[in-house]
């Protein structure tokens, strides 16, 4: 089945099935994504390499592949793999815009806490609130978003039609209201927007205070076509640093000079905060 939907946001969203939903990841022993392509359009989103083949030449953002079938290839996959931690999801916002209508992620939750599989979910979406009811008080499950920055100006232009930061804090309140352990992804952080040391005082002061277990912060990465996405962006809003990141990006002496320069930062800062036990560097 192959079915084209009318657009939803400027966003061509199309009924696929697949032949496998439960995969193996570097992550966690398995991931599960019940959409390809997001809806969120992030300007650096490393998942973009995930589709390259089967949407060459259309912009990330601008389509999603629904698994309208994933629920039953769970279903039937987790009778025969073994449990292990499953990661939702890798490669798409499970709770992107489409999920409000199809309820895959959902579906997919109640299947895998059914057999016993703990979970690690990742989201930048408030409409995950929806199914904290299935993951309360349940053993071995992890709830995370990201927060890349509190600047809802700054949030608007590299995450357009992702919720805004202060919902994404409040769902982790809430898990952790409900007994769920939580976390936030502090990153990618975006060199002279989001990496201040203002802007990481206020994202750690954020965290501490929705009471997260642990936090991961990462710099910007050059993975498969981040570069072209954020060169559009930085030459239209930021075109004084354009020439910087490309540097940081791509040359070796200036990324390593970069990274150290952040190290420092965000171990002095989580110092300050009382946080460096909870933060786990992912450079």
């Amino acid at each position: 089945m192959n079915k084209a939907l009318s657009p939803q946001k400027g966003c061509r969203i199309v009924e696929v099935e697949c032949k496998s939903i439960l995969n193996k990841s570097g992550l966690a022993d398995w991931t599960v994504n019940c959409y390809a392509g997001c809806e969120h359009g992030c300007r650096y989103c490393y998942a973009r390499f995930a589709t390259r083949f089967f949407h060459p030449g259309e912009s990330w953002g601008s389509f999603v592949d629904v698994k309208v079938n994933a629920p039953q290839a769970l279903a039937s996959e987790v009778r025969r793999k073994r449990a292990g931690r499953v990661f939702v999801s890798s490669v798409c916002d499970g709770w992107q815009p489409s999920e409000a209508r199809y309820g895959l992620t959902r579906q997919c939750l109640e299947i895998l806490l059914r057999h016993g599989y703990p979970i690690t979910i990742l989201t930048k979406s408030a409409l995950a609130a929806r199914d904290l009811d299935l993951l309360a008080s349940k053993g071995g499950v992890e709830f995370g978003v990201t927060i890349t920055t509190l600047d809802e100006g700054l949030r608007r232009l590299i995450e357009p039609r992702s919720s805004p930061s202060a919902e994404r804090l409040a769902l982790l309140e809430e898990a952790r209201r409900r007994g769920i352990r939580t976390y936030a992804f502090l990153g990618p952080l975006m060199p002279h927007l989001s990496d201040t040391e203002e802007s990481l005082t206020s994202l750690l002061k954020a965290v501490k205070e929705v009471g997260a277990d642990h936090f991961y912060i990462d710099r910007l990465n050059p993975r498969y076509g981040v570069w072209q996405s954020l060169r559009d962006l930085l030459q239209e809003h930021f075109p004084h640093l354009t020439e910087q990141y490309r540097r940081i990006l791509f040359e070796d002496r200036s990324r390593a000079e970069y990274s150290r320069g952040l190290m420092s930062t965000v171990n002095r800062l989580a110092r300050r905060q009382g946080l460096d036990a909870r933060m786990r560097l992912c450079f």
